[in-house]
């Protein structure tokens, strides 16, 4: 991968953390990472744009989410991911 790797494991509220919100951004995060540099190489691949499109997404929704339950912890959640917003 590129040189800003992403662990979900840091995101995680505890040791098996599955489906809390910030654990799942994380996990996207990773994903949209991964299909940004797919695309940088194969860039008339549509299907997989319109999938990394439907992934951008979610995230934002989760993200939304997180902001509505937890000021502190959305901050630290795109602090931590490098998040523009």
């Amino acid at each position: 991968m590129s040189e800003s790797t992403i662990n979900p494991a840091d995101f995680k509220m505890h040791p098996t953390d599955t489906g809390s919100s910030d654990y799942q951004v994380a996990l996207l995060s990773q994903r949209i990472l991964h299909l940004t540099e797919h695309l940088g190489t194969h860039k008339k691949d549509v299907s997989s744009r319109r999938g990394l499109l439907k992934l951008v997404a979610q995230r934002r929704k989760l993200l939304d989410y997180t902001r509505g339950e937890s000021e502190e912890r959305y901050q630290k959640l795109i602090k931590g991911l490098n998040l523009r917003r």
